[in-house]
């Protein structure tokens, strides 16, 4: 998958500007970010980039004297993630110690899990380690949920880890597609290291591969960015069976009332809200 690199130039350069920027820029698509001294660097997957939205965004920037410019190139082509691959992540504990997320190398030092359920998340240039804020909101969501003999959509499955812990907890079955082919062969190499193979599909495609599926979903779960769920949202509202959920994460808090919006014009209820620092999760119930 080709991406750019943005680099941002903020003048003054300020951390309020640069949280600012980014949200304004996940807008656009960006979906990673870093820091940089002079303002911020970004990367965007170049079919899903939206540069007139970025401009308009630039040009209504709430802080009146600050100037903001940027320049765009093809990013280097390389396996973004060779480094967190090698080095790995710390185990990351959810719901109260319901649920352990690690690398399969760093595990705690009893002799066994502090959880009764354990996910092991190998990533190969795919999202969803667990160590982001969203990912951690939807398991926490899945850990309170009654899901045995559900089943379970999963758009942008990336490493396939929010399908994996709805299997664990007692989902039938699970689907998961990702626009990157990296991350559908990723989510089905994680479903063989944790087992769940048999009860779980990734397909490769954005969501036009719904069109297959009819109204049989009894949950489904999208952590991706504002602008492509309020953009595949009424798909995603086609294969909901009735009184299913959906529970939508990868946004910033502001963007809450515009997707609620959005889903109460597809008959969708919203049920909670959750956050963490500046992100959000928010779950809806089909009417």
């Amino acid at each position: 998958m080709k991406y750019y690199e943005l680099i941002f130039t903020i003048s003054p350069c300020s951390q309020d500007a640069q949280d600012i920027l980014s949200a304004l820029a996940g807008e656009a698509g960006c979906e990673t970010f870093e820091e940089i001294p002079t303002g911020l660097k970004a990367y965007v997957q170049q079919t899903l980039f939206d540069e007139d939205t970025l401009k308009l965004a630039l040009d209504n920037f709430p802080f009146e004297n600050t100037t903001i410019t940027y320049s765009i190139q093809e990013a280097e082509d390389r396996d973004w993630n060779e480094q967190w691959e090698q080095e790995g992540f710390e185990p990351i504990i959810v719901g109260d110690g319901r649920l352990t997320i690690h690398d399969g190398r760093h595990l705690p030092e009893e002799v066994s899990l502090p959880s009764p359920i354990s996910i092991e998340i190998d990533a190969h240039l795919a999202f969803g380690t667990g160590t982001h804020e969203t990912t951690q909101m939807i398991c926490g969501m899945l850990l309170d949920m009654p899901l045995k003999g559900k089943r379970v959509l999963d758009c942008g499955c990336g490493t396939g880890i929010l399908g994996i812990c709805a299997v664990k907890l007692g989902a039938e079955s699970v689907v998961g597609y990702d626009i990157d082919e990296w991350s559908s062969d990723n989510t089905r190499h994680n479903a063989v290291i944790n087992q769940v193979d048999n009860r779980m599909t990734a397909l490769c495609g954005d969501a036009s591969v719904l069109s297959n599926f009819g109204a049989e979903f009894d949950v489904v779960l999208a952590n991706i960015n504002r602008n492509i769920l309020l953009n595949d949202m009424e798909r995603f509202r086609s294969v909901m069976a009735p009184k299913a959920q959906l529970i939508l994460s990868g946004f910033y808090k502001e963007d809450c009332a515009l997707l609620e919006s959005k889903a109460q014009s597809l008959g969708l209820s919203l049920q909670a809200t959750h956050t963490d620092g500046d992100w959000a999760c928010l779950a809806f119930i089909l009417s």
